[in-house]
């Protein structure tokens, strides 16, 4: 018998925010090359959980093993296993006119770079960026500024910083925010290709139950505690909808253009 060491293990985790328990016992596996979501109403806690899994956000207590790794409260992880994973925010914060193009932006994904990098890492730096660029059709964003780009141009640039060097474990949290119903697809086609081509375990908060019973082999319906968890079929029913959300409650897709 086989058995499979999940990519990510969670147990009994509870963050607690201004004196409130916000997320409390959340217990979860993500085995490899699967897709999870979490959904559940504002307020839920899923951003927070996101933001504690990633170590962003200290727990109060409970368990977060990542590869084989735990997650020290302070979130320091070892930086060979912190690599392999990559993070879609949201929303990416930009001062004003920030003056960082798309190719330097994504090459940060790839390495820290420096003045006296060697020639034949530079080059081998350039030659990721420019790979990762054609593959998520951003090559001609290269010499952009991040802060003229649109929201579906910003959120393919990021998933230019995420397959830029091989990772395991992609989190994106409702990535499709601020998407009208086009850019959405695109990059929803899209984040599916590159993660079947890099056998990627991704872990997704998302609002769009459309897109969740499509593509998620296992959905966590989140409010402070797991409400519900399996596979789209079993979680997103009537029954277990309107205990997540509320008899007045229609979960919604964003269609607002950003």
């Amino acid at each position: 018998m086989v058995v499979i060491s999940p990519v990510l293990k969670v147990r009994d985790l509870c963050v607690e925010r201004s004196g409130r328990l916000v997320v409390e016992d959340v217990s979860f596996d993500l085995n490899p090359e699967s897709e999870t979501a979490v959904v559940g109403p504002n307020g839920a806690g899923k951003t927070t959980l996101v933001a504690a899994v990633l170590g962003l956000l200290n727990r109060s207590s409970g368990d977060v093993e990542i590869l084989g790794r735990p997650l020290a409260c302070n979130g320091d992880l070892p930086p060979e296993i912190r690599s392999q994973i990559a993070y879609v925010p949201q929303s990416l914060a930009l001062q004003g006119h920030f003056p960082l193009t798309v190719s330097e932006f994504v090459g940060f994904g790839f390495d820290s770079p420096g003045p006296r990098l060697p020639w034949r890492q530079r080059q081998r730096r350039r030659a990721a960026v420019r790979r990762a660029l054609e593959r998520t059709d951003c090559d001609d964003l290269s010499y952009r500024l991040l802060s003229e780009l649109s929201g579906g141009q910003l959120k393919r640039v990021m998933l230019s910083f995420c397959v830029v060097r091989p990772r395991r474990l992609l989190v994106l949290d409702e990535a499709q925010a601020g998407l009208d119903v086009s850019s959405n697809e695109r990059f929803q086609h899209l984040l599916l290709e590159l993660r079947r081509q890099e056998g990627w375990t991704v872990l997704q908060v998302s609002h769009d139950l459309d897109m969740v019973r499509r593509s998620s082999d296992q959905v966590l319906g989140l409010n402070r505690r797991v409400c519900c968890l399996g596979t789209p079929d079993h979680t997103l029913t009537q029954e277990h909808l309107t205990a997540l959300y509320g008899p007045n409650i229609v979960p919604y897709r964003h269609h607002c253009r950003g």
